[in-house]
C-alpha cells in the first residue's frame, strides 16, 4: 500500500462565509464537489483525497492561527499557470497573497508556488513540481 493522505478536515467557525472561498479555490485547481451537507462540504482532487471544510458544534470560538500549534498550511501541486493564475485572481475571492514582494519564489529561487490565506486565517501554497508545470 503506497502512503498518501485520503483527507484532511478543515473547522471554520463560520462556514457560510467560508465555502465561497474553498469552493473557488478547489474549482481553479479543478476538484470536484464531492459532499454537500448542512454543516459542510468537501471537495474531490483526481487523485481521491479530499478536502473537508465544516462548522462543527464542536469548534471552539476564535479564530484559526497557522503560527499556532496544529497545521500550519496545505500544500498542493499545481501547474505554474494555474499558480500565476489563482494568485492574480485570489484577492477577489477572499484570499491574500503572502510574501508579494518575493511572489513566486518566496520559497526559493528553486520553488515556484503562491502562498495564500484566507479572511479564516488558513493558508495554502500552491506549489509547481517542474518549471513547464
Amino acid at each position: 500500500m503506497t502512503s498518501s493522505i485520503h483527507h484532511v478536515e478543515l473547522w471554520v467557525t463560520d462556514l457560510a462565509r467560508a465555502e465561497p472561498e474553498w469552493a473557488w479555490l478547489f474549482g481553479e485547481l479543478g476538484w470536484s464537489l464531492h459532499q454537500n451537507w448542512p454543516a459542510g462540504r468537501s471537495w474531490r482532487a483526481a487523485d481521491g483525497a479530499y478536502v473537508v471544510v465544516e462548522q462543527s458544534p464542536d469548534v471552539l470560538p476564535g479564530p484559526h492561527r497557522r503560527t499556532a500549534a496544529g497545521l500550519n498550511h496545505l500544500a498542493l501541486n499545481a501547474s505554474r499557470a494555474t499558480v500565476d493564475r489563482i494568485a492574480d485572481e485570489a484577492a477577489g475571492h477572499g484570499w491574500t497573497l503572502l510574501f508579494p514582494d518575493r511572489h513566486p519564489y518566496a520559497g526559493g529561487p528553486e520553488h515556484y508556488a503562491a502562498y495564500l490565506i484566507n479572511s479564516d486565517g488558513f493558508e495554502i501554497e500552491l506549489v509547481a513540481g517542474s518549471p513547464t508545470g
